[in-house]
């Protein structure tokens, strides 16, 4: 394992060195950030699709549900009509 050093109390390390060494450390922390997100992305992408998938899917069943409404009322009309 790597020796973990404070670039501010390590002797020896110019002032460009410890730039650079907080440079790479914010460019970790940044990647760490976006793997995270990528993961909450792809879960509410999931979610929102689910959602909407829910939503169209139900909107399909209602329809054919008025259109078999529509058609026992065109028959008892029919009968109706017929008496």
């Amino acid at each position: 394992f790597a020796r973990r050093i404070d670039p501010a109390r390590e002797p020896g390390l110019s002032p460009e060195q410890r730039r650079l060494m907080a440079q790479v450390e914010h460019a970790q922390r940044q990647r760490v950030l976006q793997r995270r997100l990528r993961g909450r992305n792809a879960l509410l992408a999931l979610g929102i699709g689910a959602v909407t998938l829910g939503i169209y899917g139900y909107t399909f069943y209602s329809v054919s549900q008025e259109r078999f409404l529509d058609e026992l009322e065109q028959e008892a009309e029919a009968a109706r009509a017929r008496a």
